[in-house]
């Protein structure tokens, strides 16, 4: 059996299948004729002119020399002094965040026994 949610009734009701797969009475789409084939090329289509290239540079040779470079330096600081400034601004907080968080746990332990043993 099919269901479908009736807007009046805000609840699932019985329905047929086709009620069921075209909820609030939308009707499917189909194209009259299909579409025409398109074949992927290697060279721009030939309204765009010469002197634009719709692909732009290819960077990836150039970014495989910079990475697979045997200069002992790990992958995430290969690029220099912006990546070596993101690396130290993280590192510097991730520490001080532990160090907050420590800090902060001590001295809510501190409080709870300061004030369990003022109770009593």
């Amino acid at each position: 059996m099919y269901y479908k949610f009736s807007g009046f009734a805000q609840r699932l009701v019985g329905a047929t299948a086709a009620a069921a797969y075209t909820p609030q009475g939308l009707k499917p789409l189909v194209p009259t004729e299909s579409p025409a084939l398109i074949f992927g090329t290697s060279k721009p289509p030939s309204d765009l002119p010469a002197a634009e290239s719709f692909l732009g540079k290819n960077k990836v040779p150039d970014l495989q020399k910079v990475f697979q470079r045997s200069d002992g330096l790990p992958v995430h600081l290969k690029r220099g002094v912006p990546d070596k400034m993101l690396y130290r601004t993280t590192m510097a907080l991730t520490i001080g965040g532990t160090i907050y968080c420590l800090l902060e746990q001590a001295l809510e332990v501190s409080f709870v026994r300061y004030t369990i043993l003022s109770t009593h």
